[in-house]
């Protein structure tokens, strides 16, 4: 009995385990294919390009490849969509597995009393997986396999998210995906800011998307939309009051145009992003996850009315055929930008190139770069701020750099030649300076587009000979500013000279660059940078003296608290006009022209690009200026008259700031002893005064050349006295040199162009004397051929080779030059 008892118990024992091994057998391949249900990733969709302000507000958004309108995914849904939806859709959303079945139970019931499908129980996590699996038939087989995957897509995400695909996959009409994308079509707003009415429209469109949208059956639409509300009110959702009130609201009557308000830099992060994708490097460091939703830097409010006065300008200057223009504005201490306007936002206009992004394409720099030379030569000590520069005709080699304006001051402080933007002293200091250094610096300071060796760009280098972008060189300003702050800020980190960032990183990142994840802030020590907070602080003042243009227009505004440092640009042939300005909080740049290098009359820096200039900073608080960095700084005394660092025979010496490499640069040359009589009136010497009536006298003397052209702008000079004719025959020496050669220059080489009619061209000879009045005899090459008086020209036209120039004056001076007429073929 216990025998068979416990056979049967081993028996039953091994039946069970069989069959538990069969159903294990059949079990886990189901559990495995249940697991395995769902798609990875679930939706693959191309999204539009969303970029957001700093403060995650709509900038712009592109179509998708797939000419679909939708955004990427949002992790936040509205409250009132939320609760919309699900009153409209599956009202038991939050308590049901995926499949709800009451709702099961429900359909099947009425499809059998009806003999036909009338209702499909799909909740709203079994719509997301027919989404996902578009174009697959509405059959029962399909409807099981939806809620086998339901079922699975409710073990892996949370309710919040399977809502979010919902409103980001659903269709809200036309090529309209997308709660937001819906939103913005719509109502030219976010679904944040939607009222009740607007959110229950939007919420009964994903249920029928071809059969009733903006377009069209708008009275079906309206019905079901206040049905919904009904039921809202219903529910307890929405009090009657607001029930009542959203009723009456009209359906929007045609979609609106989603926000461009930053079009340039969202191509810009298109074309970044899809570098990035082909394996190139790219500036867009964000996860995979928000590669279509890109937060930047910018501040809506101040791009739009950037924006605006873009456009407003615009109108205008398109009268003169200047199409384009662009504004850049930063904030200095972060590099942050704060608007972004690449060009006129008027696409519609194809042919005047407004697709091109000007803050990113080369330009022709014009004068843009001079308080970069300043700022250089001052930090070497090469250059005071008040030191007198040559500002005469110059000829170097087949190089002769004219003014603006076309005259000449002689000489004239190196301050005031960079608030003027005299080209022929920019020069002279790049020559005395040397390109190679100079191309040196601008790429230390950042500038990417010098891709050739310093000796093709020349002296030209500092007139426009090279190409810069808006962005750099405004960042380079800015870089100066944020230099002169940090030399103040205790604990300051990182150079102060990096690109501007357009691209966000977290609010605090913002606000402390050092902190920033993105590759454009290096933490270095301030002692990499190419240029010390002394020698940018002194550029900075100088350009201060940049006087402001329009004197009756609005910029009178701007008074002495509100200061700017500023320069302006104009290239060679009228084609790009430029304005950058800098405070210690913002650095603001300006370009103008035309994208396909079309040059224009009055297409200068002054006239076409300041005054947007100063209406872009009127939008800014400017308040305050920079404090002068003193322990960078040190002040010594310098010539009154010539602005070197005091001689022993100045006459009157005054203190101003300078680096400390200043004090070793040569005291100054212009200031002498000369001998006078004892009424002052004539120079002496002792071969003809006696000694005890020699009256030493210090005196500020310029070179004959500078001299020229320095005493017709200054009425207090003091040319020489002459010589006591009695002293003149006994006179020898350097002492006497009165006379000076302007043109052909030092460099001994000029070129006669032919005339069109083939005859041999005609160059005008130049010389200056200290007493214009005085006669100047020319010979060339032995050979008379003239005299001139007042203004010392003589119009030669010599043969191709070399040649002897001598120029004798009244009183017996002689000047010889020889120089050389290039050929045709040279």
């Amino acid at each position: 009995m216990i025998l068979a008892s416990i056979k049967r118990i081993i028996t039953d024992h091994k039946k069970i385990r069989m069959a538990g091994i069969i159903f294990l057998l059949v079990l886990f391949p189901a559990l495995i294919l249940f697991w395995n249900a769902l798609p990875d990733p679930l939706f693959d969709e191309p999204f539009s390009a969303v970029i957001l302000d700093r403060d995650g507000k709509l900038l712009g958004a592109s179509i998708a490849s797939d000419d679909q309108w939708r955004f990427p995914p949002d992790a936040e849904l509205p409250e009132k969509f939320v609760q919309a939806i699900t009153c409209f859709e599956d009202r038991r959303f939050f308590s049901h597995p995926g499949v709800d079945p009451l709702a099961v139970a429900r359909a099947v019931w009425l499809n059998v009393r009806k003999g036909r499908i009338a209702s499909g129980a799909s909740t709203i996590t079994m719509q997301v997986i027919r989404l996902s699996r578009k174009g697959q038939p509405r059959t029962f087989p399909e409807k099981l396999i939806e809620m086998v995957m339901a079922l699975r897509l409710e073990l892996s995400l949370s309710k919040k998210e399977i809502l979010a695909l919902y409103a980001s996959h659903g269709p809200f009409g036309g090529n309209v995906v997308g709660l937001q994308a819906a939103a913005w079509r719509y109502f030219g707003r976010g679904p944040e800011r939607l009222s009740w009415a607007e959110t229950a429209m939007l919420a009964v469109l994903p249920n029928a998307p071809g059969l009733i949208h903006p377009g069209k059956n708008r009275r079906r639409l309206r019905e079901k939309r206040d049905m919904l509300l009904d039921r809202m009110r219903t529910r307890g959702i929405i009090d009657p009051l607001s029930c009542q009130l959203a009723k009456p609201e009209p359906l929007p009557p045609k979609p609106h145009p989603i926000p461009m308000l930053a079009p340039h830099l969202l191509a810009r992060i298109r074309k970044a992003a899809a570098s990035l994708g082909e394996g190139n490097p790219s500036e867009i460091q964000y996860p995979e996850s928000e590669a279509h939703r890109i937060r930047t830097t910018l501040r809506r409010d101040i791009q739009v009315r950037a924006t605006g006065i873009i456009n407003w300008h615009h109108r205008s200057l398109a009268g003169n055929g200047i199409h384009n223009a662009a504004a850049l504005i930063l904030d200095v201490e972060t590099g942050n930008v704060l608007a972004y306007v690449g060009n006129i936002p008027e696409f519609d206009d194809i042919d005047h190139g407004n697709y091109t992004d000007i803050i990113t394409s080369p330009r022709s720099t014009g004068s843009i770069l001079k308080p970069l030379l300043y700022a250089g030569m001052t930090e070497a000590g090469e250059l005071l701020p008040t030191q007198l520069v040559p500002d005469i005709p110059t000829r170097m080699g087949g190089f002769a750099p004219e003014n603006y304006s076309r005259t000449y001051q002689g000489a004239v402080p190196a301050y005031l030649a960079l608030a003027r933007s005299l080209n022929v002293p920019a020069v002279r200091m790049l020559r005395s300076y040397s390109v190679d250094r100079f191309h040196a610096l601008l790429k230390r300071l950042g500038m990417t587009t010098l891709h050739r060796p310093a000796a093709d760009y020349g002296l030209s280098l500092i007139l426009g000979g090279a190409e810069g972008t808006l962005g750099e060189i405004t960042g380079i300003y800015a870089g100066m500013a944020r230099r002169v702050n940090h030399f103040h800020r205790v604990g300051a980190e990182g150079p102060a000279f990096f690109p501007p960032r357009h691209l966000s990183g977290s609010r605090r990142d913002d606000e402390n660059p050092a902190r920033s994840p993105t590759k454009n802030v290096r933490k270095n020590s301030s002692v990499d940078d190419p240029l010390s907070a002394g020698s940018c602080w002194l550029a900075l003042e100088a350009m201060l003296e940049v006087v402001r243009p329009g004197e009756e227009s609005a910029w009178r505004d701007f008074g002495s608290s509100r200061k700017i440092a500023w320069k302006t640009g104009t290239s060679y042939g009228l084609r790009d006009a430029w304005a950058v300005g800098v405070t210690p909080r913002y650095a603001v740049g300006v370009w103008v022209g035309n994208a396909d290098g079309e040059g224009r009359p009055g297409l200068t820096g002054i006239t076409a690009a300041a005054p947007i200039l100063f209406e872009l900073f009127g939008l800014l608080d400017i308040r305050g200026w920079f404090d002068r960095p003193e322990a960078d700084l040190v002040a010594a005394e310098v010539c009154a008259k010539s602005g070197y660092r005091a001689g022993p025979h100045c006459a009157e010496n005054k203190t101003v700031w300078m680096t400390r490499p200043g004090l070793r640069s040569a005291p100054c040359p212009y200031c002498r002893i000369i001998h006078c009589d004892a009424g002052l009136g004539w120079r002496v010497h002792g071969e003809c005064e006696r000694v005890f009536a020699i009256r030493p006298v210090r005196w500020f003397v310029l070179p004959p050349a500078m001299e020229w052209y320095y005493k017709r702008k200054h009425s207090d000079y003091r040319p020489l006295p002459r010589y006591r004719p009695d002293c003149l025959e006994s006179l020898t020496g350097s002492d006497a040199a009165s006379l000076s050669l302007i043109y052909p220059g030092k460099s001994g080489q000029i070129y006669v162009p032919v005339e069109l009619d083939g005859r041999r061209g005609r160059t005008v000879l130049e010389a200056a004397h200290r007493l214009p009045e005085t006669t100047i005899f020319w010979h060339l090459d032995d050979e008379y051929i003239g005299e001139s008086r007042d203004i010392h020209q003589v119009e030669v036209a010599p043969e191709p080779g070399r040649h002897t120039l001598t120029l004798v004056d009244e009183p017996g001076e002689r000047l010889e030059r020889r120089f050389t007429v290039l050929s045709k073929d040279r």
